[in-house]
């Protein structure tokens, strides 16, 4: 069987440091470490036991998704006065 591959989001976490973890195909897969190899074995750890919970159900896997284009862009928004 080919080897599935999806994409991992890794977010600097400036309160406390360390990396958010975030799997758009498994978005239940939260993770935050400390460093970025720490960060990728959590996912990798989400990842396969979210597998095994789907199989478990009988539950069809997501799609491989790391060889999609992904866009990141930002939008700025000025809050109401009221929210100040």
């Amino acid at each position: 069987m080919e080897a599935l591959r999806y994409a991992i989001f890794l977010e600097p976490d400036p309160l406390d440091g360390g990396f958010d973890v975030h799997i758009p195909a498994f978005p239940h897969a939260l993770t935050q470490r400390d460093d970025v190899e720490d960060a990728l074995r959590n996912a990798r750890e989400g990842i396969e036991l979210a597998i095994e919970v789907m199989l478990e159900r009988g539950e069809t896997l997501p799609a491989s998704d790391a060889d999609a284009d992904i866009r990141i862009e930002r939008i700025a928004i000025t809050p109401p006065a009221a929210y100040t």
